[in-house]
């Protein structure tokens, strides 16, 4: 009997591991210093220089004044600093989340971003408590390529029209690029050349980091890192400056952000109705409204975390449990302050690795630069061009088309790349939204495919006992969709080389699991064939598909050993095999008088006789686990 003293101590250790799972600031905090610290001021301010222009480009896409992305990118640096699991993830608004809520809120208000952030925490944390994160792994690795390379395209495309300094309403990505297309010739010279200037000088910055210098211009290389890094920030705040000088000459030569709402934000109830149009709307129509993104943008926020968290975990296994709380907790608090939907920024998360953070501590820093920049620069954000914000984006998503792994695909299995370029199509030309669920759909007829088409094969085989049966080998599972399939298949090949009385036996060494539909299809097989004679018998099938027959009561013979196989064929057919008899073998066809077969639970006997004399000429008893009896033949 264990001691009171002993049974504390388990309870207490039992609570510290679940304050470290559910409460990870628990378990690093008491372990924090002053190196650590510097590392995390030092990461947390490059990240920040990188989110303020993203934040304001991605506010942009998604429909929204600029203020909206800032709004939405300090809570969520502060939620995960309690409950983050991996010290590397930034959250906060992103190009793939940013464009699924201008799907949504094209045509209506800013109450929609809102709302559609709330219930995407609402439905991430309904998902972490009932342990549902299972659901994002039917979302493929092929699926998800498609996806986002197509988002990327989308977002590619959709920033054209500020990179060209045009004018014009669209719809999904097939109706803007025919209308890029077709406005070409009125794009504006002054904000083309800003734009594609800035798209050269971003992507020329982004290689400056991997320069090769002597380790003795360590400095050198630091500052080239640091500015190839925050080029984001860099290329906003020179475009600003310009722009700014120009206006005081009365000069506007490229189409400005224009004003920018001062301040923090209030903290209110996100809301559960709104007015647009002319008229009132209630909380179910505008759920109504939203449609299937209340789910799939929580699962599409949640599939791009746990992504990022599995990248940088250096080995550590990911609690994807609690990364869904976490970020169902960020949404649902982001919404109070106007945030649009968040999660995970890999390209965030990856400057934040390579700034060296230490703990998820250096999530404060960035929240607390962006609050710093909702105070203060507001105002200076009327300056920033569009065209240099349609650069930011375009040369933040042209990185995530991920074309570099058709190649892996097709030398591995050539059939991925059905769902991937199905989800990439059906995204660019129906919209994100039905193209992911529409790929998630050829994904899972691919799945299903084997098991209603599974590989057969038959052969005739005489065994050494010189029983001749018709061999049928399953090569997958037998699950309804191959049942009709299987048995059609088993039926031709009976009748075609099995002849009229031939035993068909089913090899299931290769089949893991069967059901319901299936049993029942075997056993109406069976009856099938032995109204013409052709018995069925199942050969070595598992445990588990062994139980599904026999708890569906069917009639179907099992057996589970070739031996068992060759006693079951003597008993259906009456034939006696090869016998050692007096050390030779002799083959007794047909025996003097087949008197009796009988096996049952606990004997197998076999009693041969010759017909004027009762005495038996061979008695051979044994133990066999089968139950069967052939009268006289």
């Amino acid at each position: 009997m264990s001691s009171p003293s002993k049974h504390r101590s388990k309870k207490q250790s039992k609570f510290k591991r679940l304050m470290h799972k559910r409460l990870p600031i628990s378990k690093w905090l008491p372990e924090y210093n002053s190196s650590k610290a510097v590392a995390d001021l030092i990461a947390g301010i490059t990240v920040g220089l990188t989110v303020i222009p993203q934040a304001l480009a991605y506010a942009t896409l998604a429909g929204l004044e600029p203020q909206y992305g800032l709004y939405s990118s300090f809570v969520g640096c502060f939620i995960y600093i309690i409950f983050g699991s991996c010290k590397d993830i930034t959250l906060g608004p992103t190009a793939l989340l940013a464009l699924m809520t201008h799907q949504q809120i094209l045509g209506r208000n800013t109450d929609y971003a809102i709302l559609l952030c709330f219930l995407s925490g609402v439905v991430q944390l309904a998902m972490g408590i009932l342990h549902l994160g299972v659901l994002i792994d039917f979302i493929s690795v092929p699926v998800t390529v498609g996806f986002t390379s197509a988002t990327s395209v989308i977002i590619a495309v959709s920033q054209l029209k500020g990179l060209l300094g045009l004018q014009f309403e669209s719809g999904g990505f097939l109706d803007t690029l025919k209308k890029v297309i077709t406005n070409i010739p009125k794009a504006r010279v002054e904000d083309s050349t800003l734009g594609i200037s800035c798209i050269v000088i971003l992507l020329l910055m982004r290689k400056i980091k991997a320069i090769n210098l002597s380790p003795s211009r360590k400095g050198l290389k630091k500052t080239l890192w640091l500015l190839s890094t925050s080029r984001n920030a860099v290329i906003v705040v020179l475009c600003s400056v310009a722009a700014f000088i120009l206006k005081q000459y009365q000069l506007t030569p490229f189409k400005l952000t224009g004003k920018v709402k001062e301040g923090l934000p209030s903290f209110k109830l996100p809301p559960f109705s709104t007015e647009y149009g002319g008229k009132n709307v209630t909380f179910i129509e505008m759920c109504s409204d939203l449609g299937s993104s209340i789910v799939l943008v929580p699962i599409i926020a949640v599939l791009g975390n746990v992504a990022i968290a599995k990248a940088f975990a250096s080995g550590d296994s990911i609690d994807a449990t609690q990364e869904l709380i976490t970020i169902s907790f960020a949404n649902i608090f982001g919404s109070f302050v106007g945030a649009m939907p968040i999660t995970g920024s890999f390209s965030r998360s990856a400057v934040n690795h390579a700034s060296g953070v230490a703990t998820q501590f250096g999530s404060i820093y960035t929240g607390a630069l962006v609050l710093l920049a909702l105070s203060l620069l507001t105002p200076y954000f009327y300056y920033i061009p569009k065209a240099a914000l349609a650069a930011v984006i375009i040369c933040a998503v042209i990185f995530m088309i991920e074309y570099e792994v058709v190649k892996p695909m097709w030398r591995s299995r050539r059939a991925d790349l059905v769902p991937a370029f199905a989800t990439f199509a059906l995204c660019l030309a129906i919209g994100v939204e039905l193209g992911i669920l529409a790929g998630v759909a050829v994904n899972v007829l691919l799945l299903l495919y084997p098991s209603a088409r599974p590989q057969l094969d038959s052969e005739v085989i005489t065994n050494g006992s010189g029983f001749s049966y018709l061999m049928v080998t399953v090569g997958n599972s037998l699950y309804f969709p191959g049942v009709e399939y299987i048995r059609q298949y088993v039926e031709r090949v009976a009748k075609k080389q099995g002849g009229c009385s031939m035993p068909v036996v089913i090899d299931c060494r290769y089949v893991l699991g069967a059901d319901f539909t299936a049993a029942k299809g075997m056993c109406s097989l069976s009856n099938s064939l032995s109204s013409r004679g052709q018995p069925l018998i199942l050969l070595s099938p598992r445990a588990s598909v062994a139980s599904v027959f026999r708890n569906a009561g069917s009639s179907v013979v099992v057996v589970l050993t070739n031996s068992e196989l060759d006693t079951t064929l003597q008993n259906i057919t009456g034939q006696v095999p090869l016998l050692v008899i007096n050390g030779q073998e002799k083959r007794q066809t047909p025996p003097p008088n087949y008197e009796s077969l009988r096996v049952d639970d606990d004997v197998t006997e076999i009693v041969i006789t010759d017909e004027k004399n009762t005495t038996p000429l061979l008695n051979r008893n044994g133990n066999k686990p089968r139950s069967n009896e052939v009268n006289n033949t």
